[in-house]
C-alpha cells in the first residue's frame, strides 16, 4: 500500500522541501501577470492592496445615462486632453484609456485610430458616432481622484463586483498573506539544488499581490504544510502544496474567477510547476454576477481553505495502485483507446520510462506521461486537451 502523510511544517528545518517538478503541468497564468506589473502595481500584503482598491471604491459612483446625451469636449488649455459631459455630471470627466476605448467601442469606431488623432479631431469622431449611434443606456463608473476619472462605460445590466470585494474575501482566509495565516505569498524554488524555499521575503520583485486601474490579482499558497501523496522513485516524498489565484476587474476588462490547484514549487518568475488537480470557475459580470459571487465563488474559495487534502492524496493513491498495463500491447491499447494518436502513445511512454525509468503501469504513471508530453505541445488548445484527457483520467481513478 501506498504510504500517506500529511507532513508538519517543522520538516522545513533545512531551508526548504525536495520536490520533483518534472511532473505534473505546468501553468504560467501567475508568471505572465510578474512579468507585466510595474512596480506601482504590486503590493506587499493584502491591508495595502485592501486599502487601495476599498479606497478607490470609496470615491466611485455610477449612473446610467443615455449614450446620445453625452458630450464630447476637447479643452483650448489641452488640446491633448479630451473630457466628457454625462447627464447629471456637476463637472466634465477625463476617460481613461480603458473607458474610452469602451467608448469607441461602442459606437463602432476604432479607438488605436482615434487617439492618434489631436483630441479635438478625435472629439468630432467620437461625438458624431455617439450622435448617429443609435440611443442605448450605459452605466458608467466615475472614480474622483484629484480629478473626476470615468473608468468604466458598460451595459445598463453590468453587474459589477468591485475588487475590494474579492479582496476582502481572500483578506477572511489569508489575513494579510504574509505567513499571519496558512495562506501566503509563496516561496522560490532553487533550480540549482530542486528545493523549494517557502520562506523568501516578500518584496516587489516576489510579490504575487497585483492591482492597477482596471484588475486585481492575487496569488497566494499554503508552502509551510506541505503534504506527501507517495513516493517518487528514489524512496523520497512527492511533496505537494496548495494555491490558489483569483482575479477581477471592475470596470469590464475580465471576468471574476477563481482558480485552485495541488502544485509542486514556485519558480522565482512565478511559473508554477507541478500542477495536479486544477479546477477553475469564472463569473462574468452579468446582471446577477453579485450574486453568483456571493453564494458560488466566495463560499468555494472558503471551502477549499478550509478544506482536507484527503480526497486529492486518496486520489493519487488510488491512481497510483490502479494498474492498467502490464506489457506494451496494453500500454498502446489504453492510450490508443483514449483518444492519443500513435505518435502520442509512443511519446507518452518514453516520457515515463526517462523519469520512472520503467514503462507506464498504473493510472498515475499514464497521467505524468501525459502531462509531460503536453508542456510540449505548441499550441495551447492542444496542450488544454492533454491535459484535460490526463484530470479525466486521475478523476475515474479516484
Amino acid at each position: 500500500m501506498t504510504q500517506v502523510e500529511v507532513l508538519d511544517a517543522r520538516r522545513d528545518a533545512a531551508g526548504g522541501y525536495k520536490v520533483d517538478v518534472s511532473r505534473g503541468e505546468r501553468i504560467g497564468r501567475v508568471s505572465s501577470e510578474w512579468f507585466s506589473r510595474p512596480d506601482d502595481e504590486r503590493y506587499l500584503s493584502l491591508s495595502e492592496l485592501a486599502r487601495a482598491v476599498a479606497g478607490r471604491a470609496e470615491r466611485s459612483r455610477s449612473r446610467v445615462v443615455e449614450s446620445a446625451l453625452i458630450q464630447v469636449e476637447a479643452s483650448r488649455d489641452n488640446p491633448e486632453r479630451l473630457s466628457l459631459s454625462l447627464p447629471g455630471a456637476k463637472s466634465p470627466v477625463a476617460p481613461t484609456h480603458w473607458s474610452f476605448g469602451q467608448l469607441a467601442s461602442l459606437v463602432g469606431a476604432p479607438a488605436a485610430y482615434l487617439r492618434q488623432l489631436p483630441a479635438a479631431l478625435a472629439g468630432i469622431n467620437l461625438q458624431y458616432g455617439l450622435t448617429q449611434h443609435r440611443p442605448e443606456q450605459v452605466k458608467t463608473l466615475e472614480t474622483e481622484d484629484g480629478r473626476v476619472e470615468l473608468r468604466a462605460v458598460t451595459g445598463p445590466d453590468y453587474g459589477r463586483i468591485f475588487d475590494h470585494e474579492l479582496v476582502e474575501a481572500v483578506q477572511r482566509i489569508a489575513g494579510d498573506g504574509t505567513g499571519d495565516t496558512r495562506w501566503k505569498v509563496p516561496g522560490v524554488l532553487d533550480w540549482s539544488t530542486g528545493v523549494y524555499n517557502p520562506r523568501v521575503d516578500i518584496t516587489k520583485d516576489t510579490t504575487t499581490l497585483y492591482a492597477s486601474d482596471r484588475d486585481v490579482f492575487l496569488f497566494l499558497v499554503d508552502d509551510l504544510n506541505p503534504i506527501e501523496a507517495g513516493r517518487l522513485p528514489d524512496g523520497s516524498p512527492d511533496i505537494f502544496f496548495r494555491g490558489f489565484y483569483c482575479w477581477n476587474s471592475e470596470v469590464g476588462a475580465k471576468t471574476l474567477g477563481i482558480a485552485s490547484f495541488y502544485l509542486r514549487a514556485v519558480c522565482q518568475n512565478r511559473n508554477l510547476w507541478g500542477v495536479e488537480d486544477f479546477e477553475e470557475i469564472t463569473i462574468r459580470h452579468s446582471k446577477y454576477a453579485a450574486s453568483r459571487f456571493a453564494h458560488e465563488a466566495a463560499p468555494a474559495l472558503l471551502n477549499f481553505a478550509n478544506s482536507s487534502p484527503m480526497p486529492f492524496i486518496n486520489g493519487v493513491k488510488a491512481a497510483r495502485e490502479k494498474i492498467v498495463a502490464r506489457n506494451d500491447e496494453d500500454r498502446s491499447e489504453f492510450l490508443r483507446k483514449r483518444g492519443f494518436s500513435k505518435a502520442e502513445t509512443g511519446k507518452i511512454i518514453d516520457a515515463v520510462l526517462a523519469e520512472e525509468g520503467r514503462p507506464p503501469e498504473s493510472i498515475f504513471d499514464f497521467v505524468q506521461g501525459i502531462t509531460a508530453v503536453a508542456r510540449d505541445k505548441p499550441h495551447q488548445d492542444a496542450r488544454l486537451d492533454m491535459e484535460a484527457k490526463a484530470k479525466k483520467l486521475l478523476d475515474r481513478a479516484a
